[in-house]
């Protein structure tokens, strides 16, 4: 099977700390791979040795059927990067930016000028070309770096926490400017915190934690190993929360939560909803709703780490600030 890209039993060290521990995944062409996982799980680390910033300890990587290492420049030529903060200089335009990296990459100043202008107006831009991006909000900021890794046309995309910050409008647009992009044949990598974002976007899921692949699937396959339903319950005297919450705790064999007002948990036998009814009629305890929902990638995320998703992925395996990695990964790609 081809994938557009593909890591096998991929490992890196730092030092005393194993950041990746064999891990593969792969994604087709035209289609975008979320890699999610709890701070410090490796995902900042694969996606710097697909950009070809680092070099693996161990186990292979490749872009478009590329090796990372034996054939970085070309791999260099094929993608594009969006990293956790926006890599573009704030004291040049919009138009500026674009236009100085059409020329690191080689255009001539005419071709990068029509580039500048065309990118420019696809991510709706255009009014705000000639402001300083100081001046730029926080969504027009990432819509101008998304912009910026595309300058170079390329058929890959590494998009390590893109949305990290922004509200949930800006948010939603670069949602999608991303599917518009995938729909005209791009591949992405996805890394991201905001679950929603990769159940709205991801063809295929690969979950890691401690450097090690521990689930795999679309996000209806990876919801349904965790309990396809959830039950949701609300006692009508709010004294009465704790209690209905042993109770089900016990009926469901554990993995309960109580979320505000609500009790839920997973639904892996189809008996527990009325057999949770029974047992609040049996102790006399009122119910204000119930009700069955299918699961969410949250809770499939606490399923498999034991902990919920927490947006801004500080991974320091190697001593530096994410932040501070940003534009030496955007240099890297632009690296002829």
């Amino acid at each position: 099977m081809t994938y557009a890209i593909e890591a096998e039993g991929l490992v890196k060290r730092f030092k005393e700390t194993e950041a990746l521990a064999g891990v593969d995944l792969g994604a087709h062409k035209g289609t975008v791979l979320g890699l999610l996982g709890p701070n410090g799980a490796g995902k900042t680390t694969a996606v710097r040795i697909f950009a070809t910033l680092l070099q693996p300890d161990g186990g292979r990587a490749q872009v478009a059927g590329h090796d990372v290492v034996r054939d970085a420049g070309v791999v260099r030529a094929l993608v594009g990067l969006t990293g956790q903060y926006a890599a573009v200089h704030e004291n040049l335009t919009g138009t500026e930016n674009l236009l100085l990296i059409g020329r690191l990459l080689g255009m001539s100043r005419r071709e990068s000028k029509a580039r500048a202008g065309e990118l420019l107006e696809r991510f709706q831009l255009t009014d705000a070309a000639g402001r300083a991006v100081k001046t730029f909000s926080g969504g027009m900021r990432r819509r101008l770096d998304l912009a910026a890794s595309l300058v170079g046309r390329p058929s890959i995309l590494f998009l390590d926490e893109p949305t990290t910050g922004l509200d949930p409008h800006s948010r939603g647009e670069l949602w999608d400017m991303l599917r518009g992009l995938v729909a005209d044949g791009a591949t992405a990598l996805l890394t991201t915190q905001y679950l929603n974002e990769a159940d709205v976007l991801a063809d295929d899921i690969v979950v890691i934690d401690k450097g090690r692949v521990i689930a795999e699937g679309t996000p209806d396959e990876l919801k349904s190993q965790v309990g396809g339903q959830v039950l949701q319950l609300r006692p009508l005297l709010g004294r009465d929360l704790e209690r209905v919450h042993a109770l089900v705790t016990r009926e469901a064999g554990g993995q309960t939560q109580i979320e505000g007002e609500l009790v839920t948990a997973p639904v892996k036998d189809p008996q527990l909803m009325p057999a949770v009814v029974r047992t609040l009629d049996r102790e006399g305890i009122a119910v204000g709703e119930l009700a069955l929902r299918r699961s969410s990638l949250d809770e499939v995320f606490l399923a498999l780490t034991g902990h919920r998703a927490e947006p801004g992925d500080a991974e320091g395996n190697g001593g530096a600030a994410v932040h501070e990695d940003d534009n030496e990964l955007q240099k890297a790609v632009m690296r002829p």
